[in-house]
């Protein structure tokens, strides 16, 4: 065959592809975001609620005995706009709150949410509530939290909404702090079987609530300790507008 014809063989040839180059693999070790985990939360029943405070000194003398800090903020009480009251001298005194003025204080104005509460998990200052909070805070895998597991200052806790039972009465609050008494209770903060707060302190109270929230359920007074509740944590998109949203607290930093 002449050079001629070959060359024009050679010329009316389909072209041949490239190889395709390999896929990249996915780094290793790279969080792979699933978007909101659809769950629902157990209900806590027949719980001892405590009231306390923004300002409150319980005791002095003790490590967590003051409300001027919270777990998750050493400056708690200046944020939040001052004594959850009136300050009367060095103390700081709670008031009763009313319906006609939405459960808001009277004497002052809070640059926080006043309807909050505590939980006895510290998820932050508790070496076993550090360690464990990956594995047992049920929203540690998602988007927002997931990638913030091992940085201590930040909160998985802080701001998470709870729905609150008292009789035919419910109220919305955000965590603000940790306790009472015990900051590791896992079986109590997250199990589903109902079970009890671990503490025996305080009549066995496994939660305090703010002035607002006291108000809002119709507690027995503020310095008591005969209510009990039911609560259970829901997502802040199921949280219903009302009084607990008029100020929404939304830093989860830890400061």
């Amino acid at each position: 065959m002449s050079a001629a014809v070959l060359l024009g063989l050679l010329s009316t040839s389909p072209p041949r592809s490239p190889p395709a180059e390999p896929a990249t693999p996915e780094p290793p070790g790279v969080f792979v975001d699933p978007g909101p985990l659809p769950r629902s939360y157990p209900w806590h029943t027949e719980i001892v609620a405590a009231t306390f405070w923004v300002g409150e000194i319980l005791d002095p003398d003790a490590p967590d005995g003051s409300q001027r800090v919270s777990a998750y903020d050493s400056r708690w009480i200046e944020r939040y706009g001052g004594c959850d009251g009136r300050q009367i001298g060095r103390e700081c005194r709670t008031e009763q709150r009313y319906a006609e003025d939405g459960y808001w204080p009277r004497s002052m104005e809070p640059r926080m949410n006043p309807f909050y509460l505590d939980l006895p998990y510290d998820d932050v200052n508790d070496g076993l509530g550090f360690a464990w909070r990956g594995e047992v805070v049920p929203w540690a895998r998602d988007r927002g939290y997931a990638e913030h597991v091992d940085d201590r200052a930040f909160s998985l806790m802080k701001n998470r909404w709870v729905e609150i039972r008292h009789g035919d009465r419910t109220c919305f609050g955000q965590i603000a702090d940790a306790g009472p008494a015990n900051y590791h209770d896992t079986a109590y903060v997250f199990g589903a079987d109902d079970m009890p707060p671990s503490t025996t302190k305080f009549r066995g109270a496994g939660m305090d609530v703010s002035p607002a929230l006291n108000a809002c359920l119709h507690l027995a007074g503020l310095d008591m300790l005969q209510s009990r509740v039911d609560w259970r944590f829901v997502e802040e998109s199921d949280v219903p507008e009302g009084p607990w949203t008029r100020l929404v607290d939304d830093d989860p930093r830890v400061r």
